[in-house]
């Protein structure tokens, strides 16, 4: 016992052992006390922290973006930027717009008594399937435990994204598996701007209307509720200028769907009308160009072959399947209705028909008053529109409508007296070319 007691002492008056210990001592502290200070900030965290994570794909994360740009981190100095142009309306000019956006990075900000600590990361290394650019995210830190918080700043981001959009149709391109805006939001079409036959617009308006008002009678009767509407005649007689004019005028975006796009499969087909965007138009257009009649020869039959790998079969299911969406406005559009399969247009898939034809007297008149608002614009637009009448021949609102573009600038008696110009510039066109000997 003396023994272990001297060796104590030895080990006491060892200035090494005294300072080994000293550092190991201290050493140990600091670990335990660092782990202690990271488990009581988890602790926090996750008591008295909130963390919201926006991924690229969602919807909301370019609302959210734009959000912070506007509302949140102007003080920031960590931007990135993004280039858009803007025709002028007045002077035809085209206006560079920059938006400065918070970078990749951590950004810090003020909203409604709170801190918020804003971080945007990127993977370099991966890349988002579905939109093909890197894998984005941005995520939100505030102190406290209310969710609202975040609700509350979702709905100004959306509401924010609304007022870019506001008297605006938007225009949605299939990329991939998901719908991407393609190009700026262009200005509302307004429905009059596109005249067509007496009555027609207006009654395919006042149909559209009823359909979108009468989700409950559809849902108590057990009837699908899904509207497909099909517009055929001549080319150059307004059918998508119509389309588009009726998505302003009901609010709504229009999706453009090519059946003929090199990829494109049944299943990507009913995917794609199933996650369309809200409040939409699914437009597709020369379908006659994408399949060929049942009845029709096997030579017609061959044209078609290799266009696409979208089955007849397959897009019958996604207009009136099992597996197909409801909520649902289709359009399409044709210049030759007799090559049409039968089991496309039946109803059900097809359930409003319209024949848009070329110009009657009605609408010559009515595109000339709206080209030509003169005190005489009444009396010269029957006289115009009787003059082209008798040239015996179908002429098209594009054929008009060129013909005004082309005298803009001109006296109305000249453009009324050189009215044949429009039959003479089409047997121009259709007839064929002879090559001149030299």
């Amino acid at each position: 016992m003396p023994e272990l007691t001297g060796l104590f002492h030895g080990l006491a008056d060892n200035n090494f052992f005294t300072a080994g210990f000293g550092l190991f001592t201290v050493g140990a502290g600091a670990a335990i006390l660092r782990k202690g200070f990271q488990g009581a900030l988890i602790l926090f965290r996750r008591n008295y922290m909130i963390t919201l994570e926006v991924p690229c794909r969602d919807k909301s994360y370019q609302w959210l973006l734009q959000w912070i740009t506007k509302r949140g981190a102007q003080n920031t100095q960590h931007l990135s930027v993004e280039t858009s142009f803007e025709q002028q309306q007045d002077s035809g000019n085209v206006k560079t717009k920059y938006e400065f956006i918070p970078s990749v990075g951590t950004h810090i900000m003020w909203y409604k008594n709170t801190w918020i600590r804003v971080d945007r990361t990127r993977e370099q290394s991966t890349l988002d399937i579905q939109m093909g650019i890197p894998f984005e995210t941005v995520q939100l830190t505030s102190f406290g435990r209310d969710k609202q918080l975040y609700f509350n700043i979702l709905e100004e981001a959306r509401e924010l994204a609304l007022q870019y959009t506001e008297g605006k149709t938007l225009m949605y391109t299939a990329m991939g598996s998901e719908w991407r805006l393609f190009g700026q939001p262009r200005k509302r079409r307004p429905l009059s701007s596109v005249v067509l036959d007496n009555g027609i617009s207006q009654k395919i308006l006042d149909d559209c209307l009823e359909f979108s008002k009468k989700s409950t009678w559809y849902s108590d009767r057990g009837i699908p509720y899904r509207r497909g509407y099909l517009l055929h005649g001549p080319p150059g007689c307004g059918k998508s200028s119509f389309i588009t004019a009726l998505a302003g005028e009901l609010e709504f975006s229009i999706c453009i769907l090519n059946l003929s796009e090199r990829g494109l499969t049944d299943d990507r087909l009913n995917h794609l009308l199933n996650v369309a965007p809200e409040k939409s138009i699914i437009l597709l257009e020369d379908i006659d160009a994408a399949f060929a009649s049942r009845e029709e020869t096997s030579v017609q039959k061959a044209a078609y072959d290799g266009l696409n790998r979208v089955t007849f079969s397959g897009l019958l299911n996604c207009l009136d399947g099992v597996a197909s969406t409801e909520a649902r406005i289709v359009f399409m559009t044709t210049n030759h209705i007799d090559r049409l399969d039968k089991a496309l247009i039946r109803p059900g898939r097809i359930d409003f028909k319209q024949e848009i034809k070329c110009c009657s007297q009605h609408q010559i008149e009515e595109m000339f008053k709206r080209f030509y608002t003169t005190a005489d614009s009444i009396r010269n637009s029957v006289e115009f529109a009787k003059k082209v009448m008798s040239f015996g021949r179908d002429v098209s609102p594009a054929e008009i409508q060129g013909y005004f573009m082309m005298h803009k600038e001109s006296a109305v008696d000249k453009m009324i007296s050189e009215a044949d110009q429009i039959w003479d510039d089409s047997r121009k066109k259709d007839s064929p070319k002879v090559s001149e000997k030299v």
